[in-house]
């Protein structure tokens, strides 16, 4: 971006560990180039999000009485998509089966998995209610994977009976899968999830690898190694093997290391039971994004290639393989804006009061060291903000006094009517809603060039309405409590 456009308030000093903002090595949280982060800008990203901002502005889907919308950048969407593919075919053997698989938990809005899967990239669940996401996105079942900690039977025969891929938790699933397989047949690929215990990151809530996740077999616990090869020796429909090291806040390192761990076990299985009965391998997903700048970083071609290097065999086309990505595909594409309502000032320092806070990004407001936003400054007419930067807090519309998107950042003059807007968004912000105050879920867009020199934007989620607050709220039974 050029001086005009990056007008971003950057989170500097904000205690997130730079390697994972930039891995490559750089400069943490603040304006570094990518030559610093280690990682890939686009150029035209922030340009087509200035136009998407304007043209929101002037179709009429934000303004003072829509003070809040998120928009989705489907080109940057596709061209994420196009690039996971590409990296891990640059390093595979030809003809190596390749699954990525969308984590659905990541962005669950069915528009978002049917686009996601017209790029060829499939879908990963954790529950009934994203399975049914996956199916209404018309997700073949061939392309799904059902991963969770707690599936119950029922989960688990609707699994079978459609095919999906599963991988057992933990030896009570896997008893219970048994019992399962006693009385049905499937072509559910079956596989168990094993804890690598490498180590976690520098978020401990997302570090799935640690001595007591709540995740897997643990790998190095007593007698779990006997137990596993001794699992798949006594089953040969167990085909596969799954582990995930983390997501942010985990180095590229760990991550390797864990997939180095899953492989070598893989090839420890299939040696002493003497045939090779594990043919896939599910990497996890876990990409760290980049909060601090433009940048890309890491991106999916460093990932693919670090893996070709430390575990080499794993690409030798005698293991297919399955990804299990989420917030690096869709985070850089989301952004949310909120209408600055009113600014006042206090103990000295600018506030501008918007209408996005702790319901649309929850991780930012009660951790943000961990989950810092860049903010964009937008005049009334959705161009952006010039002017003196100004340091300031960007403050929600909850009533507690820690709703902040972001405290003490410096950006051109927030003033009423304004627009701030929440960057890298398309991940675990938007539609995530946190029904704090009983604020309203924002309407979701998606947005494209209209060809002709304009933008065109398509609904993904509505507004929610005061209507559909009341009736999620008991509204239909108001006297439930005073008949008892």
């Amino acid at each position: 971006m050029g001086a005009d456009r990056d007008r971003t308030g950057d989170p500097v000093g904000d205690g997130v560990d730079a390697t994972t903002a930039f891995p490559g090595g750089g400069v943490g949280y603040g304006s570094g180039s990518a030559s610093d982060a280690g990682g890939e800008p686009d150029p035209h990203r922030a340009i087509r999000r200035d136009e998407a901002v304007r043209a929101a502005v002037e179709q009429g889907l934000l303004g003072p009485g829509t003070p809040i919308v998120a928009l989705l950048d489907v080109p940057g969407i596709r061209a994420s998509a196009a690039a996971l593919r590409a990296a891990f075919g640059s390093v595979a053997a030809p003809g190596t089966p390749v699954l990525h698989a969308f984590a659905v938990k990541a962005t669950p809005l069915v528009p978002v998995l049917r686009l996601l899967h017209e790029q060829g990239i499939g879908a990963e669940v954790a529950s009934p209610g994203e399975l049914a996401l996956a199916r209404t996105a018309q997700v073949p079942p061939t392309h799904i994977v059902l991963d969770s900690p707690a599936k119950t039977s029922a989960d688990l025969r609707e699994a079978l009976a459609l095919g999906i891929a599963v991988n057992a938790d933990n030896p009570q699933e896997l008893d219970r899968i048994d019992g399962l397989m006693r009385s049905t047949s499937t072509r559910s690929p079956l596989g168990i999830r094993v804890n690598p215990q490498v180590g976690g990151g520098s978020i401990e809530a997302l570090s799935t690898a640690t001595a007591t996740s709540k995740f897997g077999v643990a790998l190095r616990d007593e007698g779990a190694r006997e137990w596993i090869v001794g699992a798949y020796a006594d089953r040969p429909w167990l085909t596969r093997l799954h582990a995930h090291t983390g997501s942010q806040g985990i180095p590229l390192s760990l991550m390797a290391q864990g997939v180095a761990e899953t492989y070598a076990l893989a090839e420890e299985i299939n040696r002493r039971i003497g045939r090779r009965q594990i043919d896939t391998i599910d990497l996890g997903g876990g990409l760290p994004v980049n909060f601090g700048s433009e940048a890309t970083a890491p991106t999916y071609a460093q990932y693919a290639r670090l893996l070709a290097e430390v575990v080499p065999g794993l690409f030798d086309g005698r293991y297919g393989l399955v990804t299990e990505f989420g917030r690096s595909l869709l985070a850089k594409h989301g952004t949310v804006l909120a209408r600055v309502e009113y600014t006042k000032s206090a103990g000295g320092r600018a506030v501008a009061v918007t209408h996005a806070g702790v319901q649309v990004a929850a991780r930012t407001v009660y951790a943000p060291a961990s989950w810092p936003l860049r903010i964009a400054a937008y005049d009334a007419k959705g161009r952006p903000k010039a002017g003196p930067d100004v340091v300031q807090d960007i403050a929600g519309p909850a009533c507690f006094a820690g709703d902040l998107l972001a405290e003490g950042r410096v950006l051109p003059l927030l003033e009423q009517g304004d627009y701030a807007a929440a960057l890298d968004t398309g991940a675990y912000y938007f539609a995530h809603h946190y029904a704090y105050n009983s604020l309203a879920r924002p309407g979701i867009y998606g947005f494209a060039p209209d060809g002709e020199g304009g933008v065109r934007f398509a609904v993904v989620r509505e507004p929610q309405t005061l209507d559909e607050i009341v009736a999620e709220s008991g509204g239909a039974q108001p006297s439930a409590l005073t008949e008892l």
